[in-house]
């Protein structure tokens, strides 16, 4: 009997809504386990989170049996609701609306976790909104300004 293998990586990006920066210091780490474990009871594999105040990078290894739109509904709704019932914000949390998701092969794994531990470096030089275009640009994804995040710049 033939069984199906398949080996498919997949980066996620999203924002907390109105790009607030509600995740702190002091409990993103438990954020990122929290996420991890729905992760990981969902049958992909975690290869790299990173978090910062207002947005998340995620890279698994992929599960063909659950969609990307049901595992990112899933993260988002589940990780609010521990946000809120820990009383860990004292504002309301939510992920924006949207997400996106990008392919990457075997070859590009470890420049890929690096790029996603190394957020708070990163972020140093550029924004949020910089960072998110050249990934859109990068992977030549066909998009309009109105339907991104809402991006709220630092004057």
């Amino acid at each position: 009997m033939a069984n199906t293998y398949t080996q498919i990586y997949i980066h996620l990006v999203f924002a907390v809504k109105n790009r607030d920066a509600l995740i702190h210091k002091e409990w993103q780490h438990i954020l990122e386990q929290y996420i991890t474990g729905i992760i990981q009871n969902r049958k992909h594999k975690l290869l790299a989170i990173g978090t910062m105040t207002d947005h998340i990078h995620i890279l698994i290894g992929y599960n063909i049996n659950e969609t990307i739109p049901e595992l990112v509904e899933q993260i988002k709704t589940s990780s609010n609701e521990w946000i809120r019932m820990n009383k860990l914000s004292k504002f309301k949390f939510e992920w924006q609306k949207g997400y996106g998701a990008f392919s990457h092969s075997r070859s590009q794994l470890s420049s890929v976790i690096n790029y996603i531990l190394s957020q708070e470096q990163h972020h140093t030089r550029r924004s949020f909104k910089e960072e998110y275009l050249e990934i859109l640009n990068k992977n030549n994804i066909e998009f309009r300004e109105d339907y991104l995040f809402d991006f709220h710049e630092i004057e």
